[in-house]
């Protein structure tokens, strides 16, 4: 009873999960909340803590499934940072073009809303973009630039990582959306040449 107890509470977090996704937090009722879930207001309060707190798990259960794919893309190339974005917006776009999913990105969406937020759950948001980035950077670090360079590279992809999010949210075509990050590596691409060359390696 215990292992069917957990796998009833994973699913009914992975049906909030979508209703934060798609409605962002501000529009998560808890009706619409308690109609994914199957969940009565009690209940939900009960199993999660109340609406931020399912928010909060909700959050880490996407960071945790799609970061970990983001890591494997990142740590496939060792030696090869060019490679290793283009492996990771490859994952980006596989997300994003799954129809089982909703559009754009959880953390995206979360971020735009950043102000009606509370403290907590904005410091939540921004930790997730900061662990973004510190596993862009580590795929960054094996290049000859120096590590202010580096911090911009992936500041910018982290940038166009989320930029892609509201672009399909908006109904933007997947050929639009890799034409995106095409452009993108190539910008990583020829920033690390310009710093192994002695040149100023960060992107304009």
């Amino acid at each position: 009873m215990a292992g069917r107890k957990q796998f009833d509470v994973d699913a009914a977090l992975d049906q909030a999960m979508r209703v934060f996704w798609q409605r962002g937090y501000a529009g998560a009722s808890l009706d619409a909340l308690g109609s994914a879930t199957g969940l009565g207001r009690g209940s939900l309060y009960g199993t999660f803590g109340g609406k931020e707190a399912l928010f909060h798990q909700c959050l880490d259960r996407y960071a945790s499934v799609y970061g970990a794919r983001y890591e494997r893309a990142l740590a496939a190339h060792p030696g090869d940072p060019v490679r290793a974005v283009e492996a990771f917006f490859d994952v980006v776009l596989e997300r994003i073009a799954d129809p089982s999913v909703p559009t754009g990105c959880l953390i995206a969406q979360s971020a735009a809303q950043s102000p009606t937020l509370t403290q907590e759950s904005g410091a939540r948001v921004r930790g997730l973009l900061d662990l973004q980035h510190r596993r862009v950077r580590a795929a960054l670090a094996d290049s000859s630039a120096d590590a202010r360079t580096l911090d911009e590279l992936a500041t910018f992809v982290v940038a166009v990582n989320q930029s892609l999010a509201v672009l399909s949210r908006a109904g933007a075509p997947g050929t639009e959306l890799r034409s995106v990050t095409r452009l993108a590596c190539a910008t990583v691409a020829d920033s690390l040449a310009r710093a192994a060359s002695g040149t100023d390696g960060a992107p304009n």
